[in-house]
């Protein structure tokens, strides 16, 4: 279930390579958050590529691919080389471990060439920098990090996202958790702020993906998801909602359907889902006083109930018993100081390209400000978060840690 289902060759492959002892299992361990490759002391305990799929952010549904040492010996060992090599060709972004104290090696360079000759993007990592006593400049092509102390594995995770921007296509609304022929739900209320007779635009994108993957879209009001769901005959895999009717929707969802949100959907695809999930928990430490920035993305209506300006800061003060002051943007204009909030909630940011939401996300990161966005915080203080990324198991396990 979940994010397993994308097919191998829609996720953008990459690939860690290096001499046996170099650290590639321990920095595919501290990339991923989680002990995927096998980490032992023996020299060149991988002894076949070892393809792990997951979903690692800021980049959505990836395949890492751990190899087995590129010095190996003998007969056996030059068979594995082989297959180290052959690895080259489904790779995306190559990462090239090396240790830090020992440096590169001749099969270290003639790795690089190939690399080159095969125009893959590439990365050389300098693992164990905690080793050294004079840490060299990263350059371009080659960076510092300490697996073992976590050092720098934040930059090398968004350079190695950095390398795979060319696959951006790649990125899916929702195609990645369903299979053809599924039957996909989404629950639209007729927005009053959409022109007349329009779906907005994440719910058009949403379809149209649907409908790439040749699965079944069927679009209801949200008091006509009940009766839909009795008379469908078979159960649809997923049930997509508006975040503005996410409690009726939740209600009226059996419990062994899949839920979820537009803006859960395209937080994912917009690579900040799991800064989103994380930011909406913030809400627990506010006090009277205290500044959230709203931030929307567009500029086109202003309701007199609407959900940016009226609705959050209702239900925001509703859940917290608390008195904030909020601080309201919209359109380009986003403080590049944020200092003086205690958190700030973005819309969705269906009219900002990923660019720009990537960038604003990554401020908030830098300044450290928890950053979540509308329906994500929503879906929180409705308690409905958690049953809402189930689809994305990567996501749920956020939610868990508390």
């Amino acid at each position: 279930m979940g994010m397993n289902q994308t097919p191998a060759s829609e996720r953008v492959h990459i690939s860690f390579f290096g001499r046996r002892n170099a650290g590639k299992s321990s920095v595919i361990n501290a990339v991923t958050g989680q002990d995927l490759a096998i980490v032992s002391d023996v020299r060149g305990t991988t002894t076949d590529p070892v393809y792990k799929t997951m979903e690692l952010l800021p980049m959505g549904p990836v395949m890492m691919i751990d190899t087995p040492g590129i010095d190996d010996e003998g007969e056996l060992g030059a068979l594995r080389v082989k297959k180290s090599y052959q690895v080259l060709n489904k790779t995306d972004v190559a990462l090239l471990i090396i240790d830090a104290e020992l440096g590169k090696t001749e099969e270290d360079e003639k790795l690089i060439r190939r690399f080159q000759d095969k125009k893959i993007p590439y990365l050389i990592v300098h693992n164990k920098m905690d080793l050294l006593h004079k840490i060299p400049e990263d350059t371009d092509h080659e960076m510092w990090i300490s697996a073992r102390d976590k050092t720098k594995i934040y930059e090398l995770k968004e350079r190695i996202a950095r390398l795979s921007v060319k696959e951006e296509s790649k990125l899916r609304i929702v195609g990645d958790i369903i299979e053809p022929s599924d039957f996909v739900v989404l629950v639209v209320p007729i927005d009053k702020a959409a022109p007349k007779g329009r779906l907005i635009l994440p719910q058009q994108q949403t379809i149209r993906d649907i409908l790439e993957s040749d699965a079944t879209a069927i679009v209801v009001k949200e008091h006509k998801l009940r009766e839909t769901l009795a008379n469908l005959g078979r159960k649809p895999k997923l049930v997509i909602t508006d975040s503005q009717v996410f409690a009726k929707v939740s209600a009226d969802t059996p419990k062994d359907i899949m839920l979820t949100s537009f803006s859960i959907l395209f937080a994912r695809y917009k690579g900040d889902l799991e800064e989103a999930v994380k930011g909406a928990k913030a809400i627990e430490t506010l006090e009277d006083g205290d500044k959230i920035l709203i931030g929307e993305g567009c500029t086109h209506h202003r309701q007199c109930d609407d959900i940016g300006t009226v609705k959050i800061p209702r239900w925001i003060t509703q859940h917290t018993g608390k008195h904030p002051e909020f601080v309201f943007t919209s359109g380009t204009e986003f403080p590049d100081d944020l200092s003086e909030y205690k958190m700030i909630v973005h819309c969705g940011g269906c009219m900002l390209n990923e660019r720009e939401m990537k960038y604003r996300v990554q401020c908030a990161q830098d300044q450290k400000i928890p950053i979540t966005n509308y329906g994500i915080l929503i879906a929180y203080m409705q308690g409905i978060l958690k049953r809402s990324v189930e689809p994305f198991p990567y996501i749920a396990m956020t939610l868990e840690e508390d």
